[in-house]
Order: C-alpha cells, then structure tokens, then sequence
C-alpha cells in the first residue's frame, strides 16, 4: 500500500484544489457571477435543496425571463410556477415558497435581500446551509455552507466525527481556519460531483485517500441552534 501523504488542513485545501474538473463552477456562484443579482442567486440556491445542479440549471433561463426582481413573483400564478420549475424536486412545493416569498421580504426586510445568517433564514425556503452560501458568495461574508458533499468528505477525512450537516457546520466553525471557509463549499461540492462522488469516495482514485491529516483528534459533533 502506497503511504499517504502527511498534511495540514490548508494544505489538504491546496492539494485537492489541482483535482477540481477544469472549467466548472457550482451554480450558484455562476449565477451570481453572470447576473450581479443575490436574489437570482437566493432562487436558485432555494431551488437546488434535493435537486441534481444540472436540472436547476435547465429551468431557471426561463424563469428568469419573467422574474428578475422579488415583486415580479407576485405576477407569476403558482400554476405558472410549478410548470416552470418541473422536473426540480419539490417543486409545488418550492413554487409555494417562492410565492410567499415577497411578502415575507417585504414585511420583514423592506424588499431587501439581508445581509447575515440570522435574517435570511427568516425567509421560505432558506435554511442553514442556504442562508452561509449566499452571505458567503453574494456578500463576501465568512460563513460555511455544508451540504451533503461537504458532510460526507469532512467525515470521510477525518476532520470531524458528526452524523449531520447541521453538527458538521458546528464543528467545522469551531475548527477550521476561517480563511477556508468561504471556499470549503464549492472545493468539497466540485470534487463530491466528480472524481470523490459517493460511488468513488472508497476508492484509490478518489485523491482523499492520498492524505492523511496531521491533526489527531476529529472534532466531534456540537448543535448549531436552526
């Protein structure tokens, strides 16, 4: 058996970093990127909980056609919505939210998108895990957006020792150095679609299995309140 390579977490971020499949950017960040919009970008990201990036990003073309601003939601019918947004999973459900969406923006926030955690999981549709990517990609803000992939590959390295994504981000705010939080999300999402997806993370191909980690004690799960 080859030895692995002893590293530090920062320099786990660098290594892997060479492995990222060239010309990919996750979607919400492309989408950011191209529109300039936190909304679009907050969309998009309520849109793609449960739902495979590749279909999210077939459907929101054409919703964006028609709501380019939170008050143009009200002029869609949810009927409109739903046919839109199919096939994305959950998506009467996600055409309920968005509906509701303007009027909880408005009460609470004076039809601005907010700027940190606490306000924005205030709105339908954004959790935790939403709410750290958009203050992190739409407001260079430092939060850490943990997913599936995130959970999944902070687990399998050893980092941290949790059952959720939820104890992860606990974890990994009273762990990792905040320099790498803002691109934990998008390191741990390109790599989990790819070469470290869950059929290939156990393999000898997949890079994680390259490293080891010079720190000895994973840190174990901590609740982080919804």
């Amino acid at each position: 058996m080859t030895q692995k390579k002893k590293v530090t977490i920062e320099q786990l971020y660098r290594e892997l970093e060479q492995y990222i499949p060239p010309q990919q950017e996750p979607l919400v960040q492309a989408v950011f990127r191209s529109s300039g919009s936190s909304f679009q970008a907050l969309v998009t990201c309520i849109l793609s909980a449960r739902t495979a990036d590749k279909t999210t990003e077939k459907r929101i073309p054409e919703l964006f056609k028609i709501v380019k601003e939170p008050k143009d939601l009200k002029k869609v019918s949810q009927q409109r919505l739903e046919k839109i947004l199919f096939p994305i999973g959950f998506y009467k459900n996600k055409a309920k939210l968005l509906k509701k969406f303007p009027d909880v923006l408005e009460k609470e926030f004076n039809g601005v998108i907010p700027e940190t955690i606490e306000e924005l999981i205030k709105l339908p549709g954004v959790g935790r895990k939403t709410a750290n990517l958009i203050v992190s990609v739409c407001f260079d803000k430092d939060g850490i957006c943990v997913d599936t992939h995130v959970h999944r590959i902070m687990n399998h390295i050893g980092y941290v020792n949790t059952k959720t994504p939820l104890e992860t981000e606990a974890a990994l705010r009273e762990k990792l150095p905040k320099k790498l939080w803002k691109k934990t999300n998008s390191l741990m999402v390109l790599l989990g679609q790819s070469v470290c997806a869950p059929t290939l993370i156990n393999k000898p191909a997949c890079p994680l299995n390259w490293y080891e980690l010079k720190e000895s004690k994973p840190t174990v799960k901590k609740r982080v309140s919804r």
